[in-house]
C-alpha cells in the first residue's frame, strides 16, 4: 500500500492539463468522486472535474501535508494553491482540505471524496459573495450566548 499511496500522492501533486488523460493508472473505471461541488461515477466525469479545474484557475496545484493509511483505506490532507483566472490574478489563494480515498485490490481508487469549507475556504474570497459570506458570520458569531 505505501508504494501505492505514493504514487497516487505523487501524481497529485504534479498532476498537469496533459496528466489527466492518464488518470487511468490511478482510478478505477467506475470509482465515484465527491466533493462540496461535484458527485460523480465513472472515471470520464472525474477526468471532466480534472480538466474544468485547469481551464478556470491559474497553475492549480496540491500539496499533500499528512497521510493516515488504515487497509486498504486511507486520508490524505492538503492545500490546494491556485490564482483566480478574472480577479485577484497576482494573489495566490490557498484552500485546506482533506480526501478519503479507497483503493481496490489492484490498488486503484474506487472512491476519492474531499473534504473543505466552501464557505470559508472559496466564497469568502469573492467579489460581491464575499462580503455577503463575511456579514452572516460575523452575524453568527455574535448572536453566540
Amino acid at each position: 500500500m505505501t508504494d501505492t499511496l505514493d504514487r497516487i500522492i505523487e501524481t497529485f501533486q504534479t498532476l498537469r492539463p496533459v496528466d489527466v488523460e492518464a488518470l487511468d493508472t490511478l482510478y478505477a473505471p467506475d470509482a465515484c468522486f465527491k466533493d462540496p461541488f461535484n458527485d460523480v461515477r465513472g472515471l470520464p466525469e472525474i477526468q471532466r472535474i480534472f480538466r474544468h479545474m485547469f481551464v478556470s484557475l491559474e497553475n492549480p496545484r496540491f500539496l499533500i501535508t499528512e497521510r493516515i493509511v488504515q487497509g486498504s483505506q486511507c486520508f490524505l490532507t492538503w492545500e490546494f494553491r491556485f490564482r483566480f483566472k478574472r480577479f485577484k490574478t497576482g494573489q495566490e489563494q490557498c484552500i485546506l482540505g482533506g480526501s478519503h480515498l479507497v483503493l481496490n485490490a489492484a490498488g486503484r481508487i474506487t472512491l476519492h471524496r474531499d473534504y473543505w469549507d466552501a464557505a470559508e475556504e472559496l466564497y469568502e474570497k469573492l467579489p460581491l459573495i464575499g462580503s455577503l459570506m463575511r456579514w452572516l458570520k460575523r452575524q453568527s458569531n455574535s448572536k453566540r450566548p
